[in-house]
């Protein structure tokens, strides 16, 4: 049976759809819209009621595609900045009426616990031994800490994502060595005091990290993150967009998703495998048994 998962998140709402063959998760459809709701919330920590039509309307018609494309179940998911938004059963209702789907809207240790499936399930070698994996939203990261056959005996979710450090830091285009020292300042901030378990291998899940693969290859290590941010630094989103193949608006989050995964790269003390994998293939995952 294919199954589906539209995943609201503070940058994006995106969709999957899969089956598994042979034990592994084969995609049959995918699909990704920049609805940055997260920026959107304000001070009071409510969703505009223009951007709760908005992101009702896609989720509506990503899940029309899932159905064509032959999906028996459909599973909607939100996360960080949903999460914290004062009204976000509004949002839940408008997404129910509008797609004919509930609304979940995953606490911290259920989104670390799903994306830590998804990523695990999803490399090429399964580990067996201790893994962690890093996912970096636009509002939080989670870090989970775990085996795959023993799932996560670690979590943590922490309140900075790459569209938090961009809105809050990166206004310019390029982003500044001003804008950037601040956005590293926060991010060094946020992890502080911070101990993870020790890992025998580090994963690196999210839209960030998917993207990043265009720039740096499969490995996040911190030379290569650095070189990264001196394209990013240098370039505007556009020309970075043409050269790799990117959306723009992705392009304008990668800084802030590039210092959070360096910062935590240092903590960790080795280097970032990206996933093929994450939140969306843990719920399919989780549905599918």
């Amino acid at each position: 049976m294919a199954c589906a998962c539209i995943d609201i998140g503070s940058n994006t709402t995106r969709l999957l759809v899969a089956d598994r063959r042979d034990g592994a998760l084969r995609e049959l459809l995918a699909q990704r819209v920049f609805t940055r709701i997260g920026k959107s919330i304000s001070k009071d920590r409510q969703i505009p009621a223009d951007k709760i039509a908005e992101t009702a309307d896609v989720v509506a018609r990503q899940a029309r595609m899932a159905r064509e494309a032959g999906a028996g179940r459909i599973d909607a998911v939100a996360t960080a900045a949903i999460r914290k938004a004062v009204n976000r059963d509004e949002l839940a209702a408008a997404v129910e009426r509008s797609a004919g789907v509930p609304l979940r809207v995953l606490t911290e240790e259920e989104e670390a616990r799903l994306s830590f499936l998804g990523a695990t399930r999803s490399l090429t070698v399964q580990p067996e031994d201790v893994v962690a994996v890093i996912d970096v939203g636009g509002w939080s990261s989670e870090i989970a800490v775990g085996t795959v056959a023993g799932g996560v005996d670690w979590w943590a979710s922490l309140p900075i994502g790459s569209g938090l450090l961009s809105d809050g830091y990166l206004h310019s285009d390029p982003p500044t060595s001003e804008e950037l020292e601040h956005a590293r300042l926060h991010a060094a901030g946020a992890f502080e005091g911070l101990a993870a378990p020790p890992a025998a291998q580090a994963v690196a899940v999210g839209g960030s990290a998917t993207s990043l693969r265009r720039l740096v290859g499969a490995e996040l290590r911190h030379d290569a993150l650095e070189r990264s941010i001196r394209i990013l630094a240098t370039t505007p989103a556009a020309g970075v967009a043409r050269r790799f193949d990117l959306a723009e608006e992705r392009v304008r989050l990668l800084p802030g998703g590039i210092i959070i995964f360096d910062e935590l790269s240092q903590k960790l003390e080795q280097s970032l495998q990206i996933a093929a994998g994450g939140l969306r293939e843990g719920v399919i995952l989780e549905a599918l048994g």
